[in-house]
């Protein structure tokens, strides 16, 4: 595990938390959202506008060719990241939200009246809604895994839904809300059995766990940037190659054909097929530096001092009277540095309201997991989620704050 004084030298890179809330030192705990940026990112910023911004795939001049290079450079230290076969099979996108959509919307035509499509209860809205419009728009049906008290899949659920009608199950691989990491590895076999696809949504995954898409033998896999210390709008969507070739373009524009006359298109190959226009050419490049970064302080660190967090802020909120953590069977084998939970008779809003003021940014409301709220019978939560960055001082600081809201809130 890290020392305190690599914690600190990490935290260093982070100028965001020296900012003050409310005069207060910063505590940020909003990482599922969306996680800080360290100097080298922000950095790479500048230099890409100060030395090679251009568009890329359609200039000869030197800014555009350097531009370009960076940019498929990228492409490739993502493909070696996830340890795909080919960097072809990188798609970037906007986010793990737009993978998921174009996914949707390019299987159409191999989706017909009474074809079934499978999620869970957990999903974000993200990996719900889509699969909701396809299955409106074709006539198939949805079925939806159910879960535990816990919060953990019900696994012979899935067995029981899974048939020959299903043609894809889509399921997060971290919940969003509860932190758990759930067993893709036996959905994707079950689900191949059955001739299904799967898509994994693995917005919560590239800077919590070791990815191996040909390991996991997964179809399609998507994620953002934004979530392991990279830019807002951008994301990958990762395809199996033979499957990606007989998809139907999402968009159509300028960068994805072969030749266009006012009889007939050819599309180019993947990966260009599936991105048209210009692309957020400096979120790619920047990218490119938080893959660095992570790969610097190492996953498997990263991993093992997240899951020192979450054990020990576990126990001290645990420890609080009234406190409901959801998604709580302490094996933290299975969970990462996410926590979900309410305080009794108070309500999530005013209770994220007051840390706010404390210096604290946590989450709250329905987390975009509306179906989940119902199923634990509340309008919301706070979620609090962890970095590389935070501290157990800050969690200390937390569990004083939290007692501190109670008194505010119950006198």
């Amino acid at each position: 595990m890290f020392s305190e004084k690599e914690i600190q030298k990490i935290r260093n890179q982070f100028p965001i938390l020296k900012e003050k809330i409310y005069s207060n030192p910063l505590i940020y705990m909003d990482n599922a959202a969306t996680t800080q940026k360290p100097l080298k990112v922000i950095q790479a910023s500048k230099n890409y506008y100060s030395t090679m911004n251009s568009n890329v795939h359609r200039g000869v001049h030197y800014l555009s060719h350097k531009a370009t290079l960076y940019v498929e450079n990228v492409r490739k230290k993502i493909q070696k990241f996830i340890h795909a076969k080919h960097s072809s099979e990188i798609i970037f996108t906007k986010g793990t939200t737009e993978s998921i959509n174009l996914v949707a919307y390019s299987i159409d035509d191999f989706i017909k009246q009474g074809d079934e499509i499978i999620i869970s209860c957990i999903e974000h809205h993200s990996n719900i809604v889509p699969w909701q419009v396809l299955c409106k728009k074709k006539g198939a049906i949805l079925k939806i895994i159910s879960i535990y008290e816990n919060g953990f899949l019900k696994l012979t659920d899935f067995e029981f839904l899974i048939s020959e009608k299903t043609k894809i199950v889509s399921i997060s691989h971290i919940s969003n809300v509860l932190g758990i990491i759930n067993p893709v590895q036996d959905i994707i076999k079950k689900a191949h059995e059955y001739g299904a696809l799967v898509l994994i949504d693995g917005a919560q995954v590239p800077s919590n766990l070791d990815l191996d898409v040909q390991n996991l033998n997964v179809d399609f896999y998507v994620f953002s940037a934004h979530k392991m210390y990279g830019p807002t709008g951008i994301g990958i969507l990762y395809g199996k190659k033979k499957i990606l070739e007989k998809l139907y373009p999402y968009q159509f524009g300028g960068g994805m054909i072969k030749k266009v006359s006012f009889d007939k298109t050819t599309y180019s190959d993947i990966p260009f097929k599936f991105e048209s226009g210009t692309p957020n050419i400096e979120g790619i490049i920047v990218w490119g530096n938080a893959i660095d970064f992570v790969k610097e302080i190492g996953i498997s660190n990263i991993q093992a001092y997240k899951k020192k967090l979450l054990m020990y802020a576990v126990k001290r909120l645990s420890s609080i009277d009234g406190i409901q953590l959801y998604g709580d069977d302490r094996d933290f084998s299975k969970k990462s540095g996410i926590i979900s939970f309410n305080l009794y008779e108070l309500h999530c809003f005013d209770v994220g309201s007051i840390l706010d003021r404390l210096g604290i940014a946590v989450r709250t409301g329905h987390l975009c997991a509306q179906p989940l709220m119902n199923f634990f019978k509340v309008s919301g939560m706070i979620r609090i989620s962890f970095s590389v960055y935070n501290t157990f001082k800050e969690i200390d600081y937390l569990f004083e704050s939290i007692l501190k809201t109670k008194k505010i809130l119950l006198k």
